[in-house]
């Protein structure tokens, strides 16, 4: 593991899916999991996040539409909370689920707007 891409990733894992849910994950992780919590901290965030080509606001505009197509839930939850966090409104992802209906199917699009329905009803009752 090259620690100095891990301690990047971290900062910017916590910094778009916020503190505690990252510290939760890399707690709770165990044996067999640690090597995943790794690998996405030091690759995805560390490696990938990190580069300079793009700013966090169109990453996570690519992710949204990519998760949709890929149809999950779990991992839309988190990314329209980071979406959130980096810039994005509720109205700029009402059009990416709009825009990924008609390329990734109406069926994958109803669901991301249920998911982040749920997401920001949550976020409501935190304010």
């Amino acid at each position: 593991m090259n620690k100095e891409l891990f301690e990047k990733g971290l900062e910017i894992r916590r910094s778009v899916l916020g503190a505690e849910y990252v510290d939760n994950s890399i707690q709770n992780a165990n044996e067999f999991n640690m090597p995943m919590q790794e690998l996405v901290t030091q690759y995805c965030w560390g490696e990938i996040w990190g580069r300079p080509g793009l700013p966090r606001k169109t990453r996570s505009i690519i992710n949204l539409a990519m998760i949709t197509a890929l149809n999950r839930p779990h991992e839309l939850k988190l990314h329209v909370r980071g979406a959130i966090n980096n810039g994005l409104t509720r109205e700029e992802i009402q059009e990416i689920f709009l825009q990924t209906a008609i390329y990734c199917g109406v069926p994958a699009a109803i669901d991301s707007f249920r998911t982040a329905k749920e997401v920001f009803d949550e976020m409501d009752k935190e304010q």
